[in-house]
């Protein structure tokens, strides 16, 4: 058994990144950048107004004649001097000799002459060429998860598509005999499948959307054909269940029997003891305990920051951060403990249904709160570590 530190270095010093592939812009959402992207226009590529009024040669004068227009889209340039205008739009380009554009709403018209009311500072309502980013410049750095906003921005600069790193295939195996599918009548002796769906959902928030989903009988033969399966088709595998000692736990030997390199076996932690770990070629293997509960806060500390690795992300942990202790938290066991905790105004609540079968805690929990395993007491008032899960 080992402790949490050394199963996370392990995971890392095994973790990689997904190859890269060029895919189009509309197609990348919530992917991460795998390389530079260097903008290839100035943005915006003319001086452009900032909003709808008049184009002008700043001075004291506050008469002028209006020579024309510029819609937006328009490519016309008109020569203007100090005593001439141009009605303008917003994103319109502003003819070379204006340098100021007025508001149309402090601006009185008749027919066409302008008075302008309100005289602005030199420079205004004009944004310059290349004010957002000049050709040339880096647009958005390797490593950058890709949100609507990012897309947006390289569409703006006429970027068609980019690299970046591949999703990886993911295989979620669900052992037990006992589990019967959500919406069928439970038999007696038999209790829901959850983890299959919390697994499936938990990846789906990292962007992986497509999963492969199996659920296998509490033998040996089928064990060890399934896990034989999916190591075909799969960059990771997730195995629910059968990992631990008892009479219909085949998972660790099909695992072994399949060529799958042990890197770990069993951590010293609660939830999640019998956590296994381990790779063949380029397939990671997670064998991840039974309990819904220890399932999860698993799926958090080991199993996410590899699956954020493969997708590119620079820093791949959940966000950690520190807290009051708003009551005394015991650790009688020398392990590392992670419990379900809401943190609020800098303190940290311990939540009742710590027990690993739990996952209604986990449902209304914001938290993992975490105690060393050299740490037998956390008094009330104390600081403690937690994982930001929201």
């Amino acid at each position: 058994m080992i402790s949490v530190t050394k199963a996370i270095k392990l995971i890392e010093n095994t973790s990689d990144k997904m190859p890269a592939k060029k895919k189009p812009i509309e197609k990348v959402l919530g992917a991460v950048l795998a390389e530079d992207i260097i903008s290839p226009i100035n943005m915006p590529p003319f001086k452009q107004s900032s909003m709808d009024g008049y184009a002008f040669i700043h001075s004291e004068n506050t008469e002028f004649k209006i020579k024309g227009e510029v819609p937006a889209g328009s490519s016309e340039n008109f020569e203007i001097s100090v005593n001439k205008a141009i009605r303008i739009f917003t994103g319109s380009r502003i003819p070379n000799d204006a340098d100021t554009v007025v508001m149309q709403e402090h601006t009185t018209r008749k027919g066409n002459q302008l008075i302008i009311n309100k005289i602005p500072e030199k420079g205004a309502n004009v944004r310059p060429i290349g004010n957002q980013i000049q050709k040339g410049e880096i647009a958005l750095k390797k490593g950058t998860l890709l949100n609507e906003a990012a897309i947006g921005f390289l569409a703006g600069l006429g970027i068609p598509e980019v690299n970046v790193y591949k999703k990886p295939r993911v295989s979620i195996l669900v052992t037990g005999n006992e589990l019967q599918e959500v919406g069928n009548q439970l038999q007696e002796g038999q209790v829901y499948d959850s983890n299959s769906i919390t697994l499936k959902l938990a990846l789906k928030r990292l962007g992986i959307n497509k999963v492969t989903t199996a659920k296998v009988k509490d033998t040996y033969k089928a064990t060890y054909k399934a896990i034989s399966k999916h190591l075909k088709k799969s960059d990771i595998i997730l195995i629910s269940g059968g990992i631990s000692v008892g009479d219909y736990d085949f998972v660790q030997k099909a695992l072994i029997d399949n060529d799958v390199n042990e890197i770990f076996y069993k951590v010293n932690q609660k939830p999640g003891k019998p956590l296994w770990f381990g790779s063949k070629e380029n397939t990671k293997v997670f064998a991840l305990p039974g309990n819904p509960a220890s399932s999860l806060s698993c799926f958090y500390v080991y199993v996410l920051p590899l699956v954020r690795t493969s997708l590119g992300v620079e820093n791949p942990y959940l966000p950690k951060s520190t807290a009051v202790a708003t009551s005394d938290i015991k650790n009688i066991h020398g392990k590392t403990l992670f419990l379900k905790g809401n943190v609020e105004n800098g303190e940290a609540t311990l939540l009742d249904g710590q027990a690993s079968s739990m996952l209604k805690s986990f449902a209304i929990c914001n938290a993992l709160l975490v105690v060393p395993d050299d740490v037998t007491l956390i008094k009330k008032g104390e600081i403690i570590e937690y994982i930001k899960l929201n």
